[in-house]
């Protein structure tokens, strides 16, 4: 069995962790009941007795929590313990309206930096390493998430925080950094930043790269781990639950560990909200099993995964959920049919020639969806004929047409013309359709 931070857990029999979920379940279901007025008044509604729960496939008879409950009850509607019990509090962005800003008790900061911990060492990361942060510090989870995770495994930490990348690279250098922590779109910026400044990134001490908060594919791991020279692996966590811990990828790279004694999840249908079977795509929902401050009942995040029920050979019995493939309001509907971002990425590096920098821009001629994607070439192909790049564009608009059901033009563009946040994020739709006039 590979190497576990928490092994007693990590590894326990299904029997006995479902006994486990179990208890937790009815332990928060009495509390919320009792000090949360949203769910006190829902499970109300419902006829649900926290008190008659007796067993898990129960948990289908209680009410989901969506985005919009947890920004109605903004700040602190949700708390299921007073103010004075919260020694944390952290916040989503708000972009799209309120934010929803979450809370810890001093065991949930605990909790939180063992299962942090977890993650990581099942991705690689030891005493022995250097760990830099390149994610944000202050309200959003991730920095402090890894940087609370990191020192309880008991690895040096470079809170270096996000941007600034040439001064990344100077950290990178100067402290052997061997274990690198971004989003994955940071991490090729970052590649970039290398080549442009000629270091040499097999002088660099470079181990391991822990990768998430936002989609990707395995071909942008591919090139990551190429450029790089280190082992990525992917991880999943969201502010409204707890922020990064929830599930990671070991070195197996076979999917996300949930850690579930400390979550329950399930797969529903994302239109009517009915249980998915395990291995179909679905939205994923949550419920927190031993969150104080801040616990979630059915808890929709708008992710789209799938659960892997069969055993993972690192030894690890928790159940995985494979990559992230959208999110529900990500999808996009063309023509009727239905495109994720991230699937046209990943067809699109499927083919030699194209980097993982790409934007879709739909716009709307009379009443028809028009679809382009501008993706960035290689260095390689720049240098290419002119029938060369002709090839690659007949070749990639075949490939979308036959994959997706719907058709898309194809551009090359100059290798990094497309906008990049200073996190390295590319900007990957831009839908002009309600602002096109058509003729």
């Amino acid at each position: 069995m590979r190497e576990c931070f928490e092994p007693k857990f990590e590894a326990m029999e299904r029997r006995e962790l479902a006994q486990l979920q179990l208890e937790r379940l009815q332990e928060t279901l009495t509390r919320v009941a009792r000090n949360v007025p949203l769910y006190r008044k829902r499970f109300a509604e419902l006829g649900v007795d926290p008190e008659t729960f007796a067993d898990l496939a129960d948990v289908r008879r209680l009410p989901f929590t969506t985005k919009a409950d947890l920004r109605e009850a903004y700040p602190y509607g949700l708390f299921a313990v007073p103010l004075r019990d919260v020694v944390r509090l952290h916040a989503s962005s708000g972009t799209s309206g309120k934010p929803v800003v979450a809370g810890y008790t001093r065991n949930d900061v605990k909790t939180w930096s063992r299962l942090v911990a977890r993650v990581m060492v099942a991705a690689g990361v030891s005493r022995d390493d250097v760990v830099q942060i390149a994610l944000g510090y202050g309200l959003f989870t991730g920095g402090m998430g890894f940087h609370y995770g990191a020192e309880t495994v008991g690895a040096a930490v470079i809170p270096a925080s996000s941007g600034g990348t040439r001064r990344q690279v100077a950290i990178m250098q100067d402290y052997r950094t061997s274990v690198f922590v971004a989003t994955p779109s940071y991490a090729l910026h970052l590649a970039e930043t290398l080549t442009a400044m000629d270091v040499n990134v097999n002088a660099l001490s470079l181990r391991y790269g822990l990768f998430g908060a936002e989609t990707w594919t395995e071909a942008m791991r591919a090139a990551i781990e190429d450029r790089l020279k280190l082992t990525a692996t992917d991880n999943y966590g969201l502010s409204e639950v707890m922020g990064p811990g929830v599930a990671g990828e070991c070195l197996e790279k076979a999917g996300m560990h949930v850690n579930e004694d400390h979550f329950l999840i399930e797969i529903v249908d994302p239109a009517t909200g009915e249980p998915l079977a395990d291995g179909e795509e679905g939205e994923l929902v949550i419920t927190t099993l031993a969150k104080e401050a801040y616990p979630m009942i059915r808890f929709r995040t708008g992710d789209i995964t799938r659960i892997i029920p069969e055993p993972c050979p690192c030894g690890r019995t928790m159940r995985r959920i494979g990559r992230i493939l959208g999110r529900c309001d990500d999808m996009l509907i063309i023509r009727g049919v239905n495109v994720f971002p991230s699937r046209v990425e990943s067809l699109l590096l499927e083919v030699e020639g194209v980097t993982p920098h790409y934007r879709i821009v739909l716009t709307r001629q009379g009443a028809l969806d028009t679809a382009l994607v501008e993706v960035e070439p290689t260095e390689a192909l720049l240098f290419d004929r002119v029938s060369g790049h002709q090839a690659l564009l007949e070749k990639l608009e075949r490939r979308l047409a036959s994959e997706l059901g719907v058709g898309f033009a194809v551009r090359l563009v100059e290798p990094g013309s497309l906008a990049r946040s200073e996190e390295g994020k590319t900007i990957r739709v831009s839908d002009r359709r309600g602002l096109s006039t058509g003729s």
